[in-house]
């Protein structure tokens, strides 16, 4: 349903833009429908990037998007507001997403200002409720209440429940739950399980291993802007074959086990030199299971 292909971003930084930095280099990844697919890495791996670039937010430097095998990647106004339709965003601070000014219901009828104009009023606030109950919402707590008036959780569900207005294929969820009180985090996970049992596909980007562990069937982890690792969660997590996949998944804290026993990072993975290099080639090692080359 929606593919990358090859897809680099180079930003020009420095004085008049007199160096150039990689963030993205020779991604290629999937979705299906109803799958979700974590892109998994530290700060500054490149996966937020991706995410813009899938949004339209940031253009591609070089290499294809495609949504249902359409190249989306170079598109004027009019095209890209179709695919808005169809691919949509939820990010990480709820409260930046919302006017403080204005009611946090008044996103809804942005969208339907641009989308749905010729909807009756009554038509309208009857899909707006519909959508809220799909969200675990109660639409008499929520609409007509100003952001400060409401929880993180509830404004990042009315976020989920606005893209859910537009019928989309593609949900790019990039640290939607690193906000929100525990509590609160298994209540919109859930609800993305719940939203790919529909058919939809999301891409979830967060540095979590085990929230990637938890609600994805497939992951990507990435270092340097470069896919390191891929392939079904329970491969790549139970059986990491890169170095860096092995010591992300040792840096994760665990009860029974000292932190003197964690596996030391070997000096080669610390540097940072090797960003602007091109990215070693991946190579399928079992059934679905891919791994960059390494020394």
């Amino acid at each position: 349903m929606l593919e990358l292909k090859h897809v680099w971003k180079s930003y020009r930084v420095g004085a008049l833009g007199s160096k150039r930095l990689t963030a993205v280099r020779d991604v290629s990844i999937d979705i299906a429908p109803g799958e979700v697919l974590s892109v998994v890495g530290e700060s500054g791996s490149g996966k937020t990037t991706i995410g813009k670039m899938v949004l339209q937010l940031t253009s591609v430097t070089k290499g294809q998007i495609l949504l249902d095998g359409e190249d989306v990647t170079a598109r004027g106004h009019a095209a890209r507001k179709a695919y808005y339709r169809r691919v949509q965003g939820v990010f990480q601070d709820p409260f930046s997403s919302y006017n403080p000014i204005f009611k946090a219901d008044r996103i809804f009828e942005t969208v339907r200002e641009s989308y749905f104009a010729d909807v009756k009023r009554a038509e309208w606030t009857a899909r707006v409720e519909d959508v809220l109950q799909g969200v675990r919402l109660d639409p008499g707590s929520v609409l007509g209440k100003y952001p400060h008036q409401l929880s993180g959780g509830q404004l990042q569900r009315m976020l989920i429940a606005r893209a859910l207005l537009l019928d989309i294929k593609v949900l790019v969820a990039d640290e939607i739950i690193s906000m929100l009180d525990a509590s609160t985090r298994i209540d919109v996970l859930n609800l993305l399980g719940e939203l790919k049992e529909r058919g939809l596909g999301v891409l979830f980007i967060t540095h979590d291993l085990s929230l990637a562990n938890y609600i994805s069937e497939r992951v990507v982890i990435m270092r340097h802007g470069a896919v390191v690792e891929s392939g079904t969660t329970g491969k790549v997590f139970t059986d990491p074959r890169h170095p860096y996949s092995r010591n992300l998944l040792a840096s994760v804290p665990q009860l029974h086990r000292k932190w003197s026993d964690s596996e030391a990072v070997p000096e080669k993975l610390e540097a940072d030199g090797d960003r602007d290099l091109d990215p070693a080639p991946l190579t399928e090692v079992d059934e679905g299971h891919w791994v960059a080359a390494h020394p």
